[in-house]
């Protein structure tokens, strides 16, 4: 029997710099296709900077409501990248956990973007809620290579995590407070499920040979949230 991983895929990654990321696509298609003979795969796609720009023009209306435009793009990006691999269009995309089982059944990749809403959450926590009820791994791909003592893009003074704690990392995720279309490399609810389900979990960035790596059971370039 096929082993589940699941995979949260940062909008940032599938359209940057207002393009379709294509080389990243093609190369993370590529490693899917290599390794489908031994996993199924479930890809959670982000909503990225389209997302939070579609946000940030509701700033004078609810929260709830910033987070359904979010949720809307995260199920745009599902539907690409579901025609990006060819799946059959008339299966649709998932909004429900009932409809990513069924779809597995006939499929061993399935995309996703945020199922039904839940208050303070992204689609990160989406993919963690899926690999917990699917007793899956969970792979977070996103725009930084791994965890760090803080941001790496406005300080040089922060050191990389190879390998953290659910509740060391929790306890991180915890001080953040929750935004719509927030940038850290898991939410609160996410870090919360993983720690609580205890789901290994692995961040990895957009050099997809780590993710390859990953998939291999080799040493990787990320970090790794365990107990």
């Amino acid at each position: 029997m096929k082993e589940n991983v699941v995979i949260s895929l940062g909008g940032s990654q599938i359209i940057k710099d207002n393009k379709i990321n294509v080389s990243f696509l093609e190369k993370f298609k590529e490693i899917l296709n290599r390794h489908k003979s031994k996993y199924n795969f479930i890809v959670v796609c982000g909503g990225g900077s389209v997302a939070r720009m579609y946000i940030s023009g509701l700033k004078k209306q609810s929260e709830k409501l910033q987070s359904f435009a979010g949720i809307s793009v995260t199920r745009t990006n599902a539907r690409f990248m579901s025609y990006f691999f060819g799946n059959n269009q008339l299966e649709g995309i998932p909004h429900t956990m009932i409809d990513v089982k069924k779809l597995l059944k006939k499929q061993d990749m399935v995309f996703c973007g945020a199922l039904e809403y839940r208050p303070h959450q992204t689609s990160d926590s989406t993919a963690a809620q899926i690999a917990s009820e699917l007793n899956a791994e969970f792979v977070n791909i996103t725009n930084v290579d791994g965890l760090y003592t803080g941001n790496p893009s406005t300080s040089k003074n922060v050191k990389f995590i190879p390998k953290i704690s659910w509740k060391e990392f929790h306890k991180i995720a915890s001080k953040i407070s929750f935004k719509p279309g927030q940038h850290f490399v898991l939410d609160q609810k996410a870090s919360k499920i993983i720690m609580e389900k205890k789901i290994k979990t692995y961040i990895v960035g957009n050099n997809l040979e780590n993710l390859n790596k990953v998939l291999n059971e080799k040493d990787f370039r990320g970090t790794l949230i365990v107990d």
